[in-house]
């Protein structure tokens, strides 16, 4: 007990850059019952929940799954999320300690330009699905393609990207911050600011907060492919600071979630052609 208060110790005191690097040993998860493709991520607070989705690919029907978790590397997969699945994707699951499920869907952009839903989950369902009021720019060519909940939901940490008709897409990604005030978000005037350090370069994208929110995660892709980055702040009020590259993930990488203790990583990996879901640990 003494060893292990005093390691827990020392990584507490590490730079955040020290931190990042801490982190080793890359492991395949398993969802028994599930062959498909993985992607997304996302492990409910309470880390009994993992959500996902399948091939996000225009030529696929992309819809949101769960499984229940049998242990760290295990999931026993539940089949896909009642009440949420179009024709239209669905992708990008996030989930508050209140029960409130954030995704992403582009069932009504080509009529509202929004693409950030919530509603409220129980037990395998999602029901009052609506628009997230607030935070799309409502412009044509503008997509908010990742988002993430706060644990507490009051914090919703998107993405905006700029789509066109050529070349390739999206032309740029950057991760902003919006609050909840009652039942509708703005958008944080400081977003910029904040995370100036993280939408430095490439498109940035994916993010993944620790429960206190002092440490992101994020995707962050440029000519050399996508990576996960990791950056910290010492309080919410101050901008985070240089994100480092967790160079023990490799391969081609995105979209992290943290386990509850904020102890382990999950994301997905493409092997060969096909998305898996991998675990790393500090």
């Amino acid at each position: 007990m003494h060893l292990r208060t005093n390691t827990l110790l020392a990584l507490a005191l590490l730079s955040p850059h020290a931190l990042a690097q801490t982190f080793a040993n890359p492991q395949r998860v398993t969802i028994a019952g599930y062959t498909g493709d993985a992607m997304e991520p996302f492990l409910s607070r309470d880390g009994h929940y993992l959500f996902f989705n399948n091939l996000n690919d225009p030529h696929v029907d992309t819809n949101l799954f769960y499984a229940e978790r049998i242990d760290d590397l295990h999931f026993q997969f539940r089949g896909e999320l009642q009440g949420i699945n179009t024709p239209a994707l669905e992708a990008v699951a996030s989930l508050d300690t209140h029960g409130n499920f954030y995704f992403v869907s582009n069932r009504s952009y080509d009529t509202t330009a929004s693409t950030l839903y919530r509603g409220h989950f129980d037990n395998g369902t999602v029901t009052h699905i609506e628009l997230v009021p607030g935070v799309s720019l409502a412009k044509p060519g503008i997509v908010n393609f990742d988002a993430e909940i706060s644990a507490d939901g009051n914090t919703l940490y998107f993405v905006d990207s700029q789509f066109t008709l050529f070349g390739p897409n999206p032309r740029s990604a950057k991760i902003l911050i919006a609050h909840r005030s009652g039942n509708t978000f703005t958008r944080d005037p400081a977003s910029e600011t904040i995370l100036q350090p993280i939408n430095t370069t490439g498109l940035n994208y994916a993010p993944a907060l620790t429960s206190n929110e002092l440490e992101i995660f994020f995707t962050r892709a440029d000519a050399q492919g996508p990576a996960i980055y990791q950056a910290s702040r010492a309080t919410t009020a101050q901008p985070f600071g240089p994100a480092t590259r967790i160079a023990a993930i490799t391969g081609f990488v995105e979209a992290p979630t943290l386990s509850p203790d904020a102890r382990a990583l999950y994301f997905h990996n493409k092997e060969g052609s096909h998305f898996v879901l991998y675990r790393i640990t500090r």
